[in-house]
């Protein structure tokens, strides 16, 4: 039989099982779903938080419920119940990958964790994702994004110079977590083909962003000081920064000699090129408060539109600080289609493009256990035997 390899995706025939909620979880189990896995979400019958962080609402749900977990079918279940953990081992036992994001203990406590699961299903890939990991004297306390952007010492390095730390615009703990966890299940995948073993992961969304320090943790190490807080500058790059024009904000990175001496051209600073305090970039370092208020004066004269139309004919990276509002309207964005229209519903689509099994949307973010029923007939449960359990409350 002819088989049309571009419908296809690339993790088709993969089951995850997911306990997930709030964001960190979500990012990841959206990933595989995304790229064709068969996502098996498995809520409370209060549903998972993220359905209560409203409003705004989309179709009567929380928009941000609604940005993580389309490509999903939900059951609703009572896992505290004896019977539901008869149904999760069933689950455990036809599937590829499990991922939770409760506080360690929980999992344990109500007997889906990864030593119970696996005598079910010895090939099972496990991933826990948590505040702190499952090891160590803190793993027991309760952590979200702003937590451990502020323990990691991210938070200390984001904001304005002499303003307060602040987070993140959105919640990158929680996104980088969930593409660790992505990366590291597909990774075990691979092992498995290889050796036929599953296994465990254990992942902290702490060391992930001290992991993020990068850059910033070997300027440390080289120096001794801790860096501070700059706002848009970089730490080692002049100018690579946001200025104010005359009308709006333009973002502009020269990042190397060439660039500098096309950026000086392009703004008729010439002068600036050669002048023994900017003529290289560990000059222009050093005489960066001097350099930026020279700058500032040149580009504030001028409107963005026109910068950008300048500095794009020499070839100078830079961009309009865009708004949402500006980045929906796109021409490179909306090219790339990033944003699709599915059932009416206008969602960000996968960044993942192969030319044989890219990401794509398949269905809506799911109502609360709208698939309770079709994944229990699957497991091969009989309609009397699912009626049994939702008139026992257990399942919703």
């Amino acid at each position: 039989m002819f088989i049309n390899l571009h419908t296809m995706s690339s993790l088709s025939g993969i089951k995850v099982i997911d306990f997930t909620q709030a964001m960190a979880g979500p990012v990841a189990t959206m990933i595989f779903g995304d790229l064709g896995a068969e996502v098996i979400k498995i809520e409370p019958f209060t549903g998972e938080q993220s359905r209560k962080w409203a409003p705004p609402f989309i179709n009567n749900e929380s928009a941000y419920f609604s940005a993580l977990n389309r490509n999903k079918n939900d059951i609703c279940i009572d896992l505290k119940s004896p019977e539901s953990i008869e149904i999760i081992k069933k689950l455990a036992g036809s599937a590829d990958i499990i991922i939770e994001n409760f506080r360690p203990g929980i999992a344990k406590k109500l007997n889906i964790d990864y030593e119970t699961l696996k005598k079910y299903n010895d090939k099972i890939i496990y991933c826990s994702i948590s505040g702190f990991g499952q090891t160590g004297p803190d793993k027991d306390k309760p952590a979200y994004d702003l937590i451990a952007l502020a323990r990691s010492g991210l938070m200390s390095i984001t904001g304005e110079k002499n303003g307060e730390p602040v987070k993140f615009g959105v919640p990158i703990t929680d996104i980088t977590s969930g593409l660790f966890a992505s990366i590291s299940i597909l990774s075990a995948i691979y092992y498995r083909e290889k050796t036929g073993r599953g296994q465990y992961i254990d992942l902290s969304m702490l060391d992930i962003n001290a992991f993020l320090l990068v850059n910033q943790f070997m300027n440390y190490i080289a120096t001794g000081n801790n860096p501070g807080r700059e706002g848009s500058k970089h730490p080692s790059i002049v100018p690579y920064q946001v200025f104010k024009a005359s009308d709006d904000y333009i973002a502009i990175a020269v990042g190397t000699e060439k660039l500098w001496s096309l950026f000086c051209t392009a703004i008729h600073r010439e002068d600036l090129i050669n002048n023994e305090k900017f003529r290289d970039n560990g000059n222009r370092l050093k005489n960066r408060d001097e350099l930026i208020d020279i700058l500032n004066n040149q580009l504030s004269k001028t409107g963005v539109q026109d910068l950008i139309d300048i500095l794009n004919n020499y070839g100078v990276p830079c961009s309009r600080v865009n708004k949402i509002s500006d980045v929906i309207n796109d021409g490179q964005i909306n090219f790339r289609d990033m944003f699709k229209n599915f059932d009416g519903l206008t969602l960000l689509n996968s960044p993942i493009r192969m030319s044989e099994t890219p990401g794509n949307i398949r269905k809506l973010p799911p109502k609360l256990g709208e698939d309770t029923h079709s994944i229990l007939k699957n497991l091969g449960y009989s309609d009397i035997e699912i009626k049994n359990f939702r008139e026992k409350n257990i399942v919703k």
